[in-house]
Order: C-alpha cells, then sequence, then structure tokens
C-alpha cells in the first residue's frame, strides 16, 4: 500500500513537473512573439520611414509653430457622418498661448496612398506615394500656394513648424541603427577577450582582465566627452553614428568579456569538455563547438540587457549634442525639446512620444530575450 502511494505521489509529482514546463514553454513562445513582433514592427517602420511619413521631416510650416495635434472628424457641423475622415484648416488665434481655431468653410478629405513629397523608396525608386495624407494635396498644388495647405499633424508641430510625427518615424532610423549595432559589435568583442582570457594562461588572462577593469573604472561620460570634443563641431550622420558605435564598443566590451570568461573557466572543467579533448578535438574546436554554446543563453541575455542600455545612451548624447546634429533627427533630439517646462506641461504627451517609442522598442527587445531564453530552456 505504501509502494502504491509512494508511486502514484510520483507520477502525480511527475504529472505536475511536466504541465509546469509545458506552461513555461507556452508563455515562452508567447513572449518570443510578442516581442518579435514589437522589434520588427519598428524595424520595418524605420526602413519604410519615408513612405509612413506623411511630409518631408525637415520641412517647416511656420504658420503652424508649437501646434497641437490636427483634430481628424468624421462627423460634419450638420452631425452627419462620413465614412471618410477629414480635417480643416486652422489659424492661429492667440500667439502669446498659442492657441488655434480651426475654420469651417472647407474640409479636406484624408486618404491612404495619398501623394507628397518625393523621396527614393528603399532606393530602387522614386514616387511620392505615402501611406496617408490629404486627398486634395496634388489639386491644391495645382491651383494655389501649398503652404496654405493644412496638414495633419498626428503629434503636432515643433517650434520651427516641423511635424512631429514624421520626424518621430524618420529618427527611429538613427536610434534603431546605432544601438542594436554598438551592442552587436561589443558582444563581439568582449566574448572573443572573454575566451582568450578564459582559455590562455594567467599572464594573458590577468592582462586582459586588468584592460577590463580599467574600461569599466573609467567614467563612461567623460570619456565620451572628451572624444567628442576631438571632432568637428559639426558631424555628418553617418560620421555621428560611426563614432556613436565606435563609443559603445570601447565602453561595453568589458562587462561581456568578464561574464563569458566567467562562463567559459567554468565551463571548460566538465566532463562533456573532458570528453571532447579525449577523442582528439583541438581546443579551438572544443570552445566553439561545446563551451560557447552551453554559453549562449547568458550571452544573449547579456545583449538584451546591451540594446536598450546603448539606446538610453545614444538618447541621452543626443539630448546633449553630442550625438547627430540638426537639421537630422534622433529620438534624443527630439527629447530635447521638453527641456521648456512651458511646452512641456501644455504638451506632454505629445513632446514625450519618443519616450514611449523607447519604452515600446526595449518592452520588445526584452520580451524577445526573454522568449529565446525560455524556449532553449
Amino acid at each position: 500500500m505504501t509502494a502504491s502511494s509512494n508511486g502514484k505521489s510520483a507520477t502525480n509529482e511527475g504529472a505536475r513537473s511536466f504541465s509546469s514546463r509545458a506552461r513555461g514553454l507556452t508563455r515562452g513562445r508567447a513572449r518570443l512573439i510578442v516581442g518579435l513582433i514589437i522589434v520588427a514592427a519598428f524595424y520595418v517602420v524605420a526602413a519604410l520611414a519615408d513612405f509612413v511619413a506623411p511630409y518631408d521631416y525637415g520641412s517647416q510650416s511656420r504658420d503652424e509653430t508649437l501646434a497641437p495635434a490636427t483634430a481628424i472628424h468624421f462627423f460634419d457641423d450638420g452631425g452627419r457622418f462620413h465614412a471618410r475622415s477629414f480635417i480643416r484648416a486652422r489659424r492661429l488665434v492667440d500667439p502669446l498661448a498659442r492657441s488655434y481655431a480651426e475654420d469651417n468653410a472647407r474640409d479636406y478629405t484624408l486618404a491612404l496612398f495619398a501623394r507628397g513629397y518625393s523621396y527614393d523608396f528603399l532606393g530602387i525608386f522614386k514616387t511620392d506615394r505615402h501611406l496617408f495624407g490629404v486627398a486634395d494635396e496634388e489639386t491644391h498644388r495645382q491651383t494655389s500656394s501649398l503652404m496654405s495647405m493644412p496638414r495633419v499633424n498626428l503629434l503636432g508641430t515643433d517650434k520651427l513648424g516641423r511635424d512631429r510625427f514624421s520626424r518621430l518615424v524618420r529618427a527611429a532610423r538613427f536610434s534603431l541603427a546605432v544601438a542594436p549595432l554598438g551592442a552587436l559589435f561589443a558582444g563581439a568583442l568582449g566574448v572573443l577577450v572573454g575566451c582568450v582570457a578564459g582559455y590562455a594562461g594567467r599572464k594573458i588572462d590577468a592582462v586582459l582582465m586588468r584592460a577590463a577593469d580599467a574600461m569599466l573604472a573609467l567614467p563612461a561620460l567623460v570619456l565620451i566627452l572628451a572624444a567628442r570634443a576631438a571632432l568637428p563641431i559639426a558631424l555628418p550622420t553617418a560620421r555621428a553614428a560611426a563614432f556613436l558605435v565606435a563609443v559603445f564598443v570601447a565602453v561595453g566590451w568589458a562587462e561581456t568579456a568578464r561574464l563569458v570568461r566567467g562562463l567559459v573557466m567554468e565551463l571548460r572543467g566538465r566532463e562533456f569538455v573532458t570528453a571532447a579533448r579525449s577523442l582528439g578535438m583541438t581546443e579551438t574546436r572544443v570552445l566553439f563547438r561545446h563551451v560557447l554554446p552551453n554559453a549562449s543563453r547568458a550571452i544573449i541575455v547579456q545583449l538584451s540587457l546591451m540594446v536598450p542600455a546603448f539606446l538610453l545612451a545614444e538618447t541621452a548624447l543626443s539630448f546633449l549634442g553630442v550625438g547627430v546634429q540638426e537639421p537630422d533627427v534622433s529620438w534624443g533630439t527630439m527629447l530635447a525639446d521638453a527641456n521648456s517646462t512651458t511646452q512641456l506641461a501644455e504638451q506632454p504627451l505629445l513632446l514625450l512620444a519618443p519616450a514611449f517609442a523607447i519604452f515600446l522598442f526595449v518592452l520588445g527587445v526584452r520580451l524577445l530575450s526573454d522568449g529565446l531564453r525560455r524556449v532553449s530552456d
């Protein structure tokens, strides 16, 4: 009777353990899918920024500076519903309070795949089609001045009358390229240094780890500002991106190197590594076929932490004017508008739209990395 009870208990415990693993796998897959969708959506929007943005990120409308978001209507003044949404022209009625009033004389219909400024679609062909815009813009361009044409500003305009939504979409290209590239190169360098330190003798290990300790001890912000001071004040976008990536690699490899070094030193004493050596495998083959695959989960987690950290670092540096320069745009330069407490009090959600974008992207990266870890487990 006791043996039967113990057997049933073991069976129930095994079933519970299997059920728990199954639930963990399901949650891991769900997080992986959601994170992949969020991250992929950001990169698709960044790649198609000119198509998604209704206006050129540098074009100005001096009649609508610091304007709120454009009101999109479905009902006319008589209360009739319109399937196609429309906007109305607006005029500045109080320059001090920056308040605007709509002109009800005419409605301007919104449409998908509307015409706007010309651009190279993915560098393949030239087009002027955009995801959305004012449907009457082409007719208006032929009959009157385009400057008097009302614009649909989903996030309002900045102090120069530039469309914030168009700038937010275009800024994703710079921010989402610099941070992952910096994390990728810094992680690769850290893995290389960590592997060498973990497999080499004590002298090489001591030299490499002391170099890593020195990098970790240096104040990163001071180092970055000193390096930026040695460069010209005005940097093209490509050079600014290369500078930030180089800085992230210089200050970010040390932590990964210490992590990988510890993992390599712990794994190289395992039985499966000893068995691989006894079969005549070279140390390089053992490292890349047995040691690194078993350390991959910790490395993935480390990289998933580096991407948000570098993204926030790029935002902070651009906010301070060290990264990309006007008229080019990144999420950090857009957040610089939040310096004005008056504007922040009047339009908090519009000014902090880049912060919400950063939050969503970081959330997607963490869900993706956590899902990968759970599925691999």
